[in-house]
């Protein structure tokens, strides 16, 4: 379950960044020139946001917080690229058995460390958080996911992304 939430946290991601411009709470909406880090960073800003509003930290729990948050962020989009590289080499017809093999090992390595990293994080944000702050924080990710997704998937939608409840 972790591993499809990760895969699809991952995909709303992208799919934002390349299907339109996004609007954080506190920002400008994007050019349409303005490089897909610029929308990216749109998008953790109102991530960030979003999440804050769901998730009451003390300011001594945001301060030890956040910074650990960005670098599991950082590190879960990393394994995510290493991850959708080695699936658009699978496709290569040119491989051979033994290189397909060795791409699959891979990509089963990669889901390991993504489970390493999610256990880690875990491990280390129940240290900050209380176990309902990390609920709270699963669910307002989870949440935060659906909305974009579905942002994307309805062009009608305004460009401000989700506003929490």
């Amino acid at each position: 379950m972790n591993t499809l939430r990760f895969f699809l946290l991952s995909s709303a991601y992208l799919l934002l960044a390349v299907a339109r411009p996004a609007q954080a709470q506190v920002r400008p909406l994007a050019r349409l020139g303005q490089p897909a880090g610029g929308r990216l960073t749109q998008l953790d800003n109102a991530r960030i946001a979003f999440i804050t509003s769901r998730v009451v930290l003390t300011q001594d729990q945001a301060q030890r917080f956040w910074p650990g948050y960005n670098e599991f962020i950082a590190k879960r989009r990393d394994l995510n690229r290493s991850a959708r590289l080695l699936r658009r080499d699978a496709d290569n017809a040119s491989l051979s058995d033994a290189q397909l093999r060795d791409n699959f090992n891979q990509e089963f390595a990669l889901r390991q460390q993504q489970l390493n990293l999610e256990k880690d994080y875990f491990e280390r944000v129940q240290k900050v958080l209380s176990l309902r702050q990390v609920a709270q924080l699963y669910q307002a990710e989870r949440d935060f996911t659906k909305e974009v997704l579905r942002r994307v998937a309805d062009p009608n939608q305004t460009d401000a992304l989700p506003s929490p409840r």
